[in-house]
């Protein structure tokens, strides 16, 4: 048992880091994790960006290069890092996946600075930022098609044929997602898609919808949270 320790203390051994190394790995880090924000802050689509996520991913590899430090060639520290990340619980949700892509990618960049791999992470960081945005301007992932939600109310009998063949004529696809209907009051709600959004087309269904007697709210919502931009 003894050996096996003495073996696994021998390949952790690493000389100690000297002070020119430790400001150049927390100088490096700290680069390219503002490289990454940016990336980041230039490619983010939606409605879920936030500031305070950008000075998360800059601070973090510092954070994270600053620890290897520690725990370089020490069997103790790193078992005790590993005891000690085990009771921190983060309750913030990930609403992006893509913010979990940009944290691993920090984490790796503070793992590559404090162990001195300066030059992968360099490299890495080029090569993940072109493909970022080349993903970016290819729109990778984006559907080509727009989904809404049509909502039309009126205080008259429900027109159900009118309603349909202008819903028809303006939209690829739709289908009655829910219909109410009382006394003096009526409402109906359809999943509707698009080919290409566009104002115009959008504005004129809902010309030809108010044309019609007896309607007299309609409108046109995004079912999505996160909005493509």
């Amino acid at each position: 048992m003894e050996q096996i320790l003495e073996l696994i203390k021998g390949s952790l051994a690493v000389s100690k880091p000297d002070l020119f190394s430790i400001v150049l790995s927390l100088l490096i880090a700290t680069a390219v994790s503002l490289v990454i924000s940016q990336v980041y802050k230039y490619t983010h689509r939606g409605l879920t960006f936030e500031l305070s996520f950008m000075t998360t991913l800059v601070v973090l590899a510092p954070i994270v290069a600053i620890v290897m430090l520690f725990i370089r060639g020490d069997l103790v520290l790193s078992l005790g890092l590993i005891g000690s990340l085990s009771i921190i619980r983060f309750r913030t949700p990930i609403k992006d996946t893509r913010d979990m892509v940009f944290l691993f990618w920090v984490i790796a960049t503070g793992l590559g600075c404090g162990t001195y791999n300066w030059t992968i992470v360099i490299i890495a960081t080029i090569i993940i930022t072109i493909i970022m945005f080349l993903l970016h301007f290819i729109k990778y992932g984006q559907s080509s098609n727009v989904d809404f939600v049509l909502a039309i109310s009126g205080k008259s009998d429900y027109i159900t044929n009118d309603i349909y063949q202008i819903v028809q004529k303006y939209t690829k696809d739709n289908q009655v997602r829910s219909k109410e209907t009382e006394q003096d009051f009526w409402e109906v709600i359809f999943e509707v898609r698009f080919d290409k959004i566009s104002g115009t087309i959008t504005d004129e269904l809902i010309r030809e919808l108010r044309k019609i007697q007896g309607v007299e709210k309609v409108s046109l919502l995004a079912p999505q949270i996160a909005l493509p931009v």
